[in-house]
């Protein structure tokens, strides 16, 4: 049997608005992450280790940074008719932007068209995670699903914070088994069989035969009471006709994964959680590891020298344990623990980075002292200033303060002590 003709579409036109204000001037997808990257480049970097090198980005809110990035990063071989294309919201069928992901779809039917391809892989831009879709992809076709949806195992208590997945019971999850069930946020879930404290979630991910999709995403166009969204509406629809089946993430092997990654999956939608992402990188043994040169999450390579730590002497050493230091970064003097400095970030002579993501091109001045905080792009703290001690200072100056206590300055803010 002949390989399937495959396209990817990443959903990227995500608003963000429980990221604020990391998204006040970007789209979610293209938050930095990681010292070195975007959040879209996970999603990139997995469909395109995948070996599937034909992907259309749908943006919308303030994409101005991610298109760019995929622009400038994100470039295929065209002679072997390869691509990454950003497609902004065009009102191709209507005067309408796009009413949610199914309708992203239904107005990129054009793209499609053009494709012609026989499976269509479906993906969020918003996860931290490695996942082989071709593996996906194959049981998918031996299931004759006209779609899948990639299932993550949770426990069982956190099932009102995702689609829960569910199956018959004696179902083999072994294979890839019909779906029962799709319910948002239930307090009452139907667990995984053999199973009794887990639950599947949804990861967001799917995979359709592409006729079926086209049937499904314009029947959805015509429901007034639709709406419009691929987890709530288009995967009902299939369940409801018996055609859907689910993919038990655990299933997946990734090439180069340690058992103390494999299976990582973080939705990166809230503040705290974006925060627990980078806290999940720095430990010497990661639970999310960014060494993994089988299964490389790709993105762009600045012309950036390498980190510099400078000063050792008379109590001035610049030292980084526990941390990810990005090229561009001069440690001058500064004690950094337990944190993630991001390209072109500076920490000065006496300064203190604890717990803290720092990214591009922060500046940390002299004595300054930064605790449990978020400092978005080029922000300049000022000799002595502290962030993070004080919850209520830190309000006063205009931050955002998360219920954990979570410090979070904005892009270009200017820091008073």
């Amino acid at each position: 049997m002949s390989s399937p003709r495959v396209l990817a579409i990443v959903l990227a036109g995500g608003e963000g608005k429980r990221l604020m204000p990391l998204t006040a001037d970007r789209a979610k997808p293209a938050v930095p992450f990681g010292g070195t990257y975007r959040l879209i480049d996970f999603a990139l970097s997995n469909v395109a280790n995948s070996r599937y090198l034909q992907i259309v980005v749908l943006t919308q809110y303030k994409s101005h940074s991610l298109d760019k990035h995929v622009s400038m990063t994100w470039r295929m071989s065209t002679m072997l008719g390869n691509y990454v294309t950003p497609v902004p919201a065009q009102q191709r069928v209507g005067k309408n932007w796009y009413l949610g992901s199914a309708d992203a779809i239904y107005q990129s039917l054009n793209l499609i068209d053009d494709a012609r391809p026989d499976i269509v892989v479906v993906v969020g831009a918003d996860h931290v995670y490695r996942m082989d879709f071709s593996q996906m992809v194959d049981a998918h076709i031996a299931s004759g699903a006209g779609c899948t949806v990639a299932g993550i195992r949770q426990p069982v208590g956190l099932s009102d914070q995702f689609g829960v997945i569910e199956v018959g019971e004696g179902a083999d999850m072994g294979s890839t088994p019909r779906i029962t069930a799709f319910r948002e946020k239930p307090t009452d879930p139907t667990t995984i069989p053999g199973s009794p404290d887990e639950i599947l979630a949804s990861m967001g991910n799917y995979v359709f035969d592409a006729d079926a999709l086209v049937e499904a995403v314009t029947r959805d166009a015509a429901d007034e009471s639709s709406k419009h969204d691929m987890g709530g509406d288009i995967v009902p629809d299939f369940v409801s006709r018996g055609s859907a089946a689910v993919y038990d993430f655990q299933r997946n092997d990734v090439p180069g994964a340690t058992e103390r990654d494999r299976g990582y999956w973080r939705d990166v939608g809230t503040i705290d959680s974006y925060y627990e992402a980078h806290m999940d990188l720095t430990s010497a043994l990661p639970v999310f590891n960014l060494y993994n040169d089988r299964w490389p999450i790709l993105s762009q390579q600045r012309p950036l020298p390498p980190a510099k730590f400078v000063h050792g002497w008379h109590g001035r050493a610049g030292t980084a344990v526990n941390s990810i230091v990005a090229p561009g970064v001069v440690v001058s003097g500064a004690t950094v623990e337990g944190s993630v400095l991001s390209s072109g970030a500076a920490a000065h002579s006496w300064s203190t980075v604890t717990d803290s993501v720092l990214l591009d091109c922060v500046q940390v001045g002299r004595h300054a002292a930064v605790r449990r905080a978020i400092i978005d792009k080029n922000v300049v703290i000022p000799e002595g200033a502290r962030i993070g001690f004080d919850p209520d200072h830190d309000r006063a100056r205009g931050f955002v303060v998360t219920p954990s206590g979570l410090t979070v300055v904005g892009k270009n803010a200017v820091v008073e002590p």
